[in-house]
């Protein structure tokens, strides 16, 4: 096992990966900006050091990490999600520099990290994919013919874009005309890259990803699935498991894709393979994530297997602790990313000072966070204040329990998207599994959550009252 981890991340990822070492005694060394001085995980880390300049450059700068962890005496690097997590030039100065890098293979970063290549080997080994181009669009002309033979809608994507970035649905031709050079600048200048390439757009699918393990030692396995597809802007916001949609037929059908898609590139450590089911429940390959998840905790909350220590081990030469045949979903589960967002504004960010923080309790209440009450949410980064995990025997119970735990949950000095995640669970459309990636989109005007901010400035103020009135 390794001597010393640092974790080249921020956040409540950087504190998932710590408390994941601590339970396996690995002392851990933390980077952190100037704004994430007061950062939780910098707090429950064995050792922190300064990786600036600048609030996000020096998450970024692959050289100054690796001479950090050479300055610390650490053997392995974990990268957790975002920043350099997916970069396969970080894995590769990663093994040239004596560390290892706990993930993926840099080869199998680089066969999933471009979509369009991707899509060309999940074609070759009988995936299904979207219909849709495999190669990068040479130019708008080519786009056009395309487009007119498949029919529209259609969507440009970044080739080596994710989260959203690089991507424009086009109804008709004069809307690609107007959104390819957008979709190309878009792609650029987040991914240092132009390609794009074309696919059918699928109306109202639903997201649904295949979570996997795979060891030096050729074992492949997968825990079962996560619905992804309570979505804003193509942003992920409550995940859950196991899915409403699937059964035993469709889920081992697509868990087995998502193995084949792992070995086709060679791959190791924890990934995840996406998928676009249609209402016909069809499905069709979308992208690989090269790393651990966000939502990954829906996952073990129903498994039991803890993910980050799988990957800790696999990276150490150890076998998957767990056979495929040993795998079993029990219960259901249900995150939502509590963000610092105001639901009324268009979900604008909302740094600034936590006031008061107090957090729900109880049987099958998980958080993973890295704020408290003084915390100050900088505006330089993502908007995630915690992750708030629910477990319960039953779907119905699942849902009941978030509703008490958002009840529970209390921050003040910025809006979040909290009384938001309330009106879903109370929609009945939710309730009943009656939802797809256009959910959002289509039941705005249902979540109004103006009603509820009122309420909540209108007891702080009635408290303000009392605590006035009672220093008199």
């Amino acid at each position: 096992m390794f001597k010393k981890v640092l974790i080249a991340n921020r956040g409540e990822i950087a504190l998932r990966i710590i408390r994941a070492c601590k339970e396996l005694s690995i002392p851990t060394v933390a980077i952190h900006s100037e704004a994430d001085a007061t950062g939780l995980y910098v707090r429950k880390a064995d050792e922190a050091c300064l990786v600036g300049p600048g609030p996000i450059e020096g998450y970024l700068n692959i050289y100054r990490i690796i001479d950090l962890a050479k300055q610390k005496g650490v053997d392995a690097i974990h990268p957790g999600y975002g920043f350099l997590a997916e970069n396969p030039e970080f894995a590769q100065a990663c093994q040239e520099s004596g560390l290892t890098f706990i993930g993926p293979p840099a080869a199998a970063m680089r066969a999933m990290g471009d979509k369009v290549s991707a899509r060309q080997k999940m074609k070759e080994i009988g995936v299904p994919i979207v219909p849709g181009l495999i190669e990068p669009i040479a130019s708008l002309n080519d786009a056009v013919r395309f487009a007119d033979e498949i029919g529209y809608p259609v969507m440009l994507k970044a080739s080596a874009g994710g989260g959203g970035r690089g991507l424009r649905i086009c109804k008709d031709r004069e809307d690609l005309k107007r959104h390819f050079p957008i979709a190309q600048t878009e792609a650029k200048a987040s991914f240092g890259k132009e390609a794009v390439y074309l696919e059918k757009y699928i109306h109202a699918p639903r997201h649904i990803e295949f979570q996997i393990l795979a060891d030096q030692e050729g074992n492949v396995i997968h825990l079962g699935e996560r619905d992804c597809s309570i979505q804003r802007r193509h942003q992920k916001l409550i995940e859950i498991a196991p899915s409403l949609l699937l059964d035993e037929r469709l889920r081992r059908e697509m868990g087995e894709a998502a193995i084949a898609a792992a070995r086709s590139v060679g791959y190791t450590s924890a990934g995840t393979v996406e998928f676009l089911v249609d209402s016909s429940r069809r499905y069709y390959f979308l992208e690989m994530n090269t790393r651990i998840q966000v939502e990954h905790t829906v996952t073990e909350e129903i498994t039991g297997v803890d993910l980050v220590k799988e990957m800790i081990r696999i990276a150490a030469g150890r076998p998957i602790s767990i056979p495929q045949s040993q795998v079993f979903l029990r219960g259901h589960a249900i995150e939502c990313r509590i963000n610092a967002e105001d639901p009324q504004k268009n979900f604008i960010p909302t740094p600034g000072k936590i006031t008061a923080y107090s957090s729900p309790g109880g049987i099958g209440i998980r958080i993973d966070g890295n704020v408290y009450a003084g915390y100050v949410v900088p505006p330089y980064y993502d908007s995630l204040l915690a992750k708030l995990t629910v477990r319960a025997r039953t779907w119905d119970g699942a849902v009941q329990r978030m509703r008490r735990a958002l009840d529970e949950y209390v921050i003040r000095g910025v809006k979040t998207s909290i009384p938001f995640y309330k009106r879903i669970m109370e929609d009945p459309d939710f309730q009943t599994g009656h939802f797809d990636t256009t959910y959002i989109d289509s039941h705005l005007d249902k979540l109004n959550v103006a009603a509820d901010y009122f309420r909540m400035d209108k007891m702080l103020a009635i408290a303000a009252a009392i605590a006035a009135h009672s220093k008199r």
